[in-house]
């Protein structure tokens, strides 16, 4: 069973920083064409460098329609095609239950959810398209990242929780749906993991770190490369009979998890 991912093309969204980023540089090493995407057009410009043969990006809001049609325009331009979706763009706000006027629900569904699901419907019709006429078995996978918060209750994190909760659905969701079409769609689930939000919290609270460490069974906040081999494999044919599932990276954290442990 092949872990390779050499010559297929991969969008990957969030990929100016943390985790997306992490992702995105490791799908360039292992040989596939990479997009990189996401709305800080400086970071990425940072990041990518000078584009080269298999690294270009594109820099946009995901939350508008227009934009995700011009991300995947701009990913055939410059491949021809694409084999690979990684979801990776998502962001953490707290929120307080109570607030009437707090609209962090709304927020990171807009932010975590439907840009992953607008982009996974255009991106499975290509997928589709380019698989007509092929005896391949799969023509395209979809990796959606999320959070153990989708299972796990955090305080001050229910907008998160909810958002990742919606996420895990609707990868269950679409793979069932998108099955018929040679289509595989799966998640990770991540636990605590050096992001760039998680970096910001513990500037802010260093005592997170040693909270965090005591409940994680590994002991360590895990670096954001650390994630990339665990989506390669769900991205690659390796995982060729995984679909709809949810595979957790979080060092243990889930076997312990008290409500009272800090947020990742």
């Amino acid at each position: 069973m092949s872990y390779s991912i050499e010559g297929k093309t991969a969008i990957v969204t969030g990929a100016a920083n943390g985790i997306g980023l992490a992702i995105a540089r490791h799908f360039a090493n292992k040989g596939a064409n990479v997009m990189f995407a996401d709305m800080d057009e400086s970071r990425l410009a940072k990041e990518c460098g000078q584009e080269t043969e298999n690294m270009v990006y594109f820099a946009g809001d995901l939350r508008e329609k227009l934009t995700l049609a011009n991300l995947l325009s701009a990913t055939l331009d410059a491949f021809d095609r694409v084999d690979i979706l990684v979801n990776g763009a998502r962001q953490m706000l707290p929120n307080d239950p109570l607030d009437l006027d707090d609209t962090s629900v709304e927020t990171l569904l807009g932010q975590n959810l439907t840009p992953a699901l607008r982009l996974s419907q255009i991106v499975a019709k290509r997928m589709i398209k380019q698989g007509e006429g092929s005896d391949d078995r799969e023509v395209g996978t979809i990796v959606n990242l999320s959070s153990i918060a989708a299972c796990r209750t955090q305080k001050q994190l229910m907008a998160y929780s909810i958002s990742c909760a919606a996420l895990d659905q609707m990868t269950r969701s679409l793979a069932v749906e998108l099955a018929p079409h040679r289509i595989r769609v799966n998640g990770l689930g991540v636990g605590s993991v050096m992001s760039a939000s998680l970096k910001d919290r513990l500037k802010a609270h260093p005592d997170y770190r040693r909270e965090i460490e005591a409940h994680t069974p590994l002991g360590r906040i895990a670096a954001p490369g650390a994630l990339a081999e665990a989506v390669q494999f769900l991205a690659s044919d390796g995982s060729g009979f995984m679909t709809g599932q949810i595979l957790t990276v979080d060092g243990g954290r889930t076997l312990l998890d008290p409500v009272s442990a800090p947020a990742h």
